[in-house]
């Protein structure tokens, strides 16, 4: 049987990378390749000054589609540790990352959320939702297996990133209370989250909201017409008025569902752009974790009839309380 030109690419340059792990100069910077720009945002403020950190996936790009590049797996293979997501995310490349595990430099960190705090995957057996990083309380497991990630690659500065991931973890307590608090003030007539993938499972569950996605868990999914009929059909008997999209996905079947409506007389408005599977523009406030999700927080429920303090959260970290 003849390998594509694709496979022959993962295969020659991972047998490449498995012959040997690099080499880091003493007291240089950690190399550290992440898949996702959350897990690169966890790793810069878990690692601080003592890691040099490349996230191959950039703002708007779908991570369940995404298929490494050469210089991808050429970063990958000179990063002294890889940390990628797991849990399916990373669909497309995980035969290139699992045999980076072999090397013993990469690590799965979004399998750090214990299997008991897992939605099950609704397409593929024993998987499970990938989307945990919509929950700050469990992306902190996510950050606490960045940090043992590092620890382990750099033991001599494990002292120094359990203090940068303890001083983080302080500042999503107060993400995750700030969200609590906002979501709170959704008329619950008006918990209803629909969006274009069902990324928002997770916040759904914590959040009391009921999430529809007009695709499943992975964008890889495809949504029918009879989909998109039967949601425009909820739309106007339950009188939903505000629907979203997401800056990775395209909005085509979103506008689909609002003409459906609107063609039964029933107005539905955007109710504004989330990010699931990617966060904004680097050196930007919605490029960080943080940002991402304060932004997501403060959007639904400004859109949902929510009370929600001006610019959110930023708002509140701007005034220093």
């Amino acid at each position: 049987m003849q390998l594509s030109r694709r496979n022959l690419l993962i295969t020659s340059l991972s047998a490449a990378a498995l012959a040997g792990t690099p080499l880091r100069a003493q007291g240089a910077a950690l190399s550290v390749v992440a898949t996702t720009g959350m897990i690169g945002d966890a790793a810069r403020r878990v690692g601080g000054d003592l890691v040099e950190v490349t996230a191959l996936m950039g703002p708007g790009i779908d991570p369940h589609s995404y298929r490494q590049t050469r210089t991808d797996i050429q970063a990958a293979m000179r990063a002294d540790v890889v940390l990628w997501h797991g849990l399916y995310l990373e669909a497309q490349m995980e035969e290139f990352l699992l045999k980076l595990d072999e090397r013993g430099t990469a690590v799965p960190v979004g399998e750090s959320v214990p299997r008991d705090r897992r939605i099950a995957h609704e397409d593929y057996a024993d998987k499970f939702d990938p989307h945990v990083w919509m929950v700050p309380e469990l992306w902190a497991y996510v950050v606490n297996g960045v940090r043992d990630a590092l620890s382990d690659a750099a033991p001599d500065h494990a002292d120094q990133f359990a203090a940068n991931a303890a001083a983080y973890l302080k500042e999503l307590d107060a993400l995750a209370s700030y969200a609590h608090r906002v979501l709170e003030t959704v008329p619950s007539s008006a918990r209803v989250l629909l969006s274009a993938h069902d990324a928002f499972g997770y916040f759904g569950e914590t959040y009391d909201f009921e999430v529809v996605g007009i695709q499943g868990i992975s964008t890889e999914s495809e949504a029918g017409l009879n989909r998109i009929r039967t949601l425009a059909d909820m739309l106007v008997e339950r009188g939903i008025g505000a629907v979203f999209v997401e800056t990775s996905v395209s909005d085509r079947n979103v506008r689909a569902l609002i003409e459906g409506a609107a063609a039964q007389g029933h107005e539905v408005k955007i109710g504004g752009e989330l990010f699931s599977d990617a966060m904004g523009a680097p050196g930007t406030y919605t490029g960080t974790y943080i940002g991402m999700i304060d932004h997501n927080v403060t959007t639904i429920a400004q859109a949902l009839g929510g009370e929600v303090p001006d610019r959110g959260m930023q708002g509140k970290l701007a005034e220093g309380s």
